[in-house]
């Protein structure tokens, strides 16, 4: 047996499964499809694109009544809150009160789960995301908050979601450029240069928040 060819052969084979996995997880799936993607190697790339989900979706929601399609009789703007049970989006949160309530706004608070876990109400994933946004709207006191679950990759998931409910403004939290941000991609650099919907991205450690960026196309 030739082990050099071997090895190469090997190495191929957990390339690509490697390759496909993280692809599957920035399209929004559980990262543990990496790991049957590795075993799997070639085989699993016709699996992963015929799993592969192309639009994120909602999954569950409590809106209010001042939040809805139109423009809210009452002035307030509405305010989209991306939350992750992070330190930086619990900034974020704080951030937006601060800066759009009480009086002055609504909130909508929004937890991004992957595709797999948004496609059971017994997923122990959407229950934590559910029990983050119920933590989130009791910070949020005095200011009138709904919740919703996404699926779905998390920057486009909240690009979707703001642009669809028209939102007024994002708010979400940066974090910090480590090995998971470079795999996965940053929500906030994506949403930044994306998203119709004005972005507020406020910094960790309560440095002050970065300008919100402009819409990417004109207002309707």
């Amino acid at each position: 047996m030739n082990w050099t060819i071997f090895a190469v052969f090997i190495t191929a084979w957990v390339l690509i499964g490697l390759a496909t996995g993280v692809w599957m997880a920035r399209r929004g799936h559980d990262p543990r499809w990496t790991l049957i993607a590795v075993i799997l190697g070639p085989l699993f790339v016709p699996v992963a694109y015929e799993r592969v989900e192309r639009r994120p979706r909602s999954v569950a929601s409590a809106p209010i009544a001042m939040w809805g399609t139109e423009p809210p009789e009452t002035g307030n703007l509405r305010v989209m809150v991306g939350i992750d049970g992070s330190v930086e989006s619990d900034h974020a949160l704080r951030v937006a009160r601060r800066l759009f309530g009480p009086g002055g706004g609504v909130l909508e608070l929004v937890a991004v789960v992957s595709y797999d876990d948004g496609g059971t109400d017994e997923s122990e994933a959407l229950h934590v995301a559910r029990q983050r946004l119920a933590g989130a709207a009791d910070a949020a006191e005095d200011v009138p908050a709904g919740m919703a679950v996404l699926a779905g990759p998390a920057g486009e998931s909240l690009r979707w979601f703001a642009e669809e409910r028209r939102a007024d403004v994002l708010v979400v939290g940066r974090r910090g450029r480590g090995m998971s941000t470079r795999i996965l991609g940053s929500v906030a650099e994506h949403l930044s240069g994306h998203c119709a919907v004005p972005v507020l991205v406020v910094a960790p450690d309560g440095r002050r928040p970065r300008s919100v960026s402009r819409p990417t196309t004109p207002e309707q």
